[in-house]
C-alpha cells in the first residue's frame, strides 16, 4: 500500500509505526455555519482511506477535530446575541447530520478546541521554557519561527519566501513580534469574545496549537498520517510541525496527505462569486450518495470540478450500480423461492472465481495512493460482469456470492447501493400509472426513469396480461 507523502513529494510504502495499527489525524471544520461541499471532499476522501486500510486488516485510530472557537464563530454569535458555544454546538450537530447523510463514519474521537485549553496552555508553556516561544507585554505569546531550523519543510519554501505569506497571520500588537514571521500561540481577550485564564493573560489560543495538542493527546507524539485539504499545508500544517516537534522532541507525522481543491464550474468557490454551495444545497437536488460518488470519481490529489452536468453523470454512474444490486436482490428472491436452484453449478464456481479477480484489481488501484477513480472503474466492470452472467436460472448461492463481492467493494468506497425506501401503496400506484401514461405517449425516457426510481426504492415491476403487477423487494 503506497501513499503520496507531501513532505517528501513521492509515493512511499505505508509502514505504520506500530505494526497493524495506523494513527491518523484529519483536520476538521470550523463550525460557524453549515459545511460546504469543499469541506465535504476531505471528509469523504479520508473516510474512504480509513475504510480501505481497515478492509486490509489495519486497525485505525482516526481523530478529526471541531474548531469551536474562532473569529467567524464569535462574529456569528455576536450577530445573534448569543454565546459562541450556542453557534458552535448548533453547527457541530448539523455537521454530524451532513456527515451521516454522506455515509462518513464518525471519527474514533472528535475533540473540540474549547475542551482542550488546558493542554494547549501546557504545550505553550513547554515551548516558552524551551525558548521556542516568548510573551509580549500585553500577554500575547508568539512562536519564534526562525528558531525551528526545519521550518518550511512541508511547504518546501524557505523562510524568506514565507515572509510575505505570513501577512495573513498579522494581529493587533504585531509590532511586539521579535520577527515578522513569528506566529501567535495565545492572544489576549477582546470585548465580546470568550476567554480563558492562562499564566500570561486572559485570552484564547491561536488556531494552530489546537491540532498539535489534540493529536498528541488522542494519538501520540509521533503519528502515522496527518491529513487535510491542500490549503492547510501553509501555514496551518507547517506551524503544527514547528510546535509539535519543538515541544515533543520527535517527528510529528510520518506521512502527510492532502486533497486538492474543489472548483465550481471551473472557478474557485466563493460567496461573492455566487457559486458557494453547502452540502444541504446539493443534497436537496441529488441523493447524498451521488455527491459521495462524485467526490470519489477523481483521484484525491487531482483538482475536482463541480457542475450540474458532471453531477448528472455521477448520478447516472451511481444508479448503474444501484440498479445492478436491485436486480441481484430480485434474482436472489426468485432463486430462494425455487429451492431446487440453490446449489452452485460448476460453471458458476468458475464465474465466482472470475468475480474475485475484480477485488484484486480494486485493491491494486487503492494500493496505488488510494486511486478511487480507477477503483470505481473496476466496480463498473464488476457490475457489467454481474449483469452479463446472471439470470432467473442462476442459483441462490451463486447470486449471493456475487452480491457479497459487489458489496465488499462499494462498502470500501462508503457507497450505499442497497436502497430501502418505504412508499405508500398509493404513491406506488400513482408512479405506475404515470409510467403507463408515459409509455402510451411514447415518452420512453420518462417511463424508464420511473421504472428505475421504483427499482431503487425496492419496488419490483412485472408486466402481465392483467396489467402491471408490483411487489416490494
Amino acid at each position: 500500500m503506497k501513499l503520496y507523502n507531501t513532505m517528501t513529494k513521492r509515493k512511499e510504502e505505508l509502514e505504520p509505526i506500530t505494526p497493524g495499527q495506523v494513527n491518523m489525524y484529519v483536520c476538521g471544520p470550523t463550525v460557524y455555519n453549515l459545511i460546504h461541499i469543499g469541506n465535504a471532499r476531505p471528509m469523504i476522501v479520508f473516510d474512504t482511506v480509513r475504510r480501505y486500510m481497515e478492509h486490509k486488516g489495519l486497525k485505525v485510530n482516526y481523530v478529526s477535530n471541531f474548531t469551536d472557537v474562532d473569529d467567524k464563530i464569535i462574529k456569528a454569535a455576536n450577530e445573534e446575541g448569543v454565546d459562541s458555544s450556542v453557534i458552535s454546538e448548533r453547527y457541530i450537530e448539523e455537521c454530524k447530520k451532513d456527515m451521516e447523510s454522506l455515509n462518513v463514519r464518525p471519527a474514533t474521537t472528535h475533540p473540540k478546541a474549547t475542551e482542550e485549553i488546558d493542554g494547549m496552555i501546557e504545550m505553550i508553556q513547554t515551548l516558552i521554557d524551551k525558548g521556542y516561544a516568548y510573551v509580549a507585554d500585553d500577554g500575547t505569546v508568539y512562536y519564534r519561527t526562525r528558531k525551528f531550523k526545519d521550518y518550511g519543510k512541508l511547504s518546501h519554501k524557505n523562510l524568506d519566501d514565507l515572509q510575505g505569506g505570513m501577512r495573513s497571520l498579522l494581529v493587533s500588537g504585531e509590532e511586539q513580534k521579535e520577527d515578522p514571521l513569528d506566529f501567535v500561540l495565545w492572544k489576549p481577550k477582546k470585548e465580546g469574545e470568550p476567554y480563558w485564564d492562562s499564566p500570561w493573560c486572559e485570552g484564547r489560543p491561536g488556531w494552530h496549537i489546537e491540532c498539535s495538542v489534540m493529536s498528541k493527546k488522542y494519538l501520540s507524539d509521533e503519528i502515522d498520517i496527518h491529513a487535510g485539504g491542500e490549503d492547510l499545508i501553509f501555514p496551518h500544517h507547517e506551524n503544527e510541525i514547528a510546535q509539535s516537534e519543538a515541544a515533543n522532541d520527535s517527528i510529528f507525522a510520518k506521512y502527510w496527505m492532502h486533497n486538492a481543491f474543489l472548483n465550481i464550474d471551473g472557478s474557485k468557490m466563493s460567496k461573492s462569486a455566487g457559486n458557494f454551495f453547502t452540502v444541504r444545497d446539493i443534497i436537496a437536488k441529488y441523493d447524498p450518495q451521488v455527491l459521495r460518488f462524485f467526490m470519489l470519481s477523481a483521484h484525491y490529489r487531482t483538482p475536482l470540478n463541480f457542475s450540474d452536468e458532471i453531477m448528472a453523470q455521477a448520478k447516472n454512474g451511481y444508479e448503474r450500480i444501484v440498479t445492478s444490486m436491485s436486480n441481484l436482490n430480485y434474482l436472489i428472491d426468485k432463486a430462494d423461492e425455487n429451492s431446487s436452484a440453490s446449489s452452485v453449478t460448476e460453471d458458476e464456481k468458475a464465474l465466482i472465481s472470475q468475480a474475485a479477480e475484480y477485488e484484486n484489481r480494486f485493491d491494486a488501484a487503492m494500493d496505488d495512493d488510494f486511486n478511487t477513480a480507477d477503483a470505481i472503474s473496476v466496480i463498473f466492470e464488476l457490475v457489467k460482469f454481474i449483469n452479463s452472467n446472471t439470470s432467473e436460472n442462476s442459483s441462490a448461492d451463486y447470486l449471493k456470492a456475487l452480491k457479497k463481492q459487489l458489496l465488499t467493494l462499494t462498502d470500501v468506497c462508503g457507497l450505499i447501493v442497497e436502497k430501502k425506501e418505504e412508499l405508500l401503496d398509493s404513491d406506488i400506484e400513482a408512479l405506475i400509472e404515470e409510467r403507463q401514461s408515459a409509455r402510451k405517449n411514447k415518452d420512453f425516457a420518462r417511463a424508464d426513469e420511473i421504472r428505475d426510481q421504483l427499482i431503487n426504492m425496492g419496488i419490483i415491476l412485472e408486466d402481465t396480461r392483467e396489467g402491471v403487477k408490483w411487489k416490494r423487494a
